[in-house]
């Protein structure tokens, strides 16, 4: 009986692996099947803020009058933490945060100044100054670039539920502050609206 129980074991562990299968998606494809999966937030909401928030700074009518007064070619930017402000504990606000920078790296218009590295490169310069290093090869003290802006972001949702229902409407603010004089340049706010059902026998 064992014997025969064990061999019942095996053949669905065996049907089981048959079963499983993975392929490779581009975005457009992986974000449809997510909204399949969950209702909370995902790459391709992430992707479609991000583009959003960089169009709407660069048409942003202050954003603009800022640039044509701005000495320099390329405005230095320095990206704060972006705040979760959502009852979601495991929402991917990192990621956010990550995907803006890289944007903004590859931007004509912004150079990001590393101000969480900075600690670091503090180190390595003094290091270099200490006579440990050639003096011609050495970094000199107090040529580090200052952002002329800063970034700060923060990620709020409530969400509505009733019968089974759920609306999530998740609301992304960023705003550019001049470190300088402290006035706000611009403000941004790019919203994701989902809605999912939850039947009987689950979804």
């Amino acid at each position: 009986m064992n014997k025969y129980l064990l061999l019942i074991g095996l053949a669905i562990l065996i049907g089981g692996c048959a079963s499983f299968k993975a392929e490779r998606m581009d975005d457009k494809k992986i974000d449809e099947k997510a909204m399949q999966v969950t209702d909370k937030w995902v790459i391709g909401d992430t992707l479609l803020v991000i583009d959003g928030t960089i169009n709407k700074i660069y048409n942003h009518l202050r954003f603009k009058e800022y640039r044509r007064t701005t000495k320099d070619r390329n405005i230095k930017v320095f990206v704060g933490e972006v705040q979760n402000n959502t009852s979601e504990a495991y929402f991917p606000a990192k990621d956010l945060e990550e995907a803006l920078l890289d944007k903004l790296s590859n931007s004509e218009v912004f150079i990001l100044v590393d101000a969480t590295q900075r600690e670091r490169l503090l180190k390595e310069v003094t290091y270099q100054n200490d006579g440990m290093v050639d003096p011609a090869q050495a970094k000199r003290v107090g040529k580090q670039a200052g952002a002329d802006l800063m970034i700060f972001g923060t990620v709020n949702m409530k969400p509505e539920e009733r019968d089974g229902k759920t609306v999530k409407t998740y609301a992304v603010n960023f705003r550019l502050t001049n470190i300088e004089t402290g006035e706000e340049v611009c403000r941004t706010r790019e919203t994701i609206n989902k809605y999912s059902r939850q039947a009987k026998a689950g979804w």
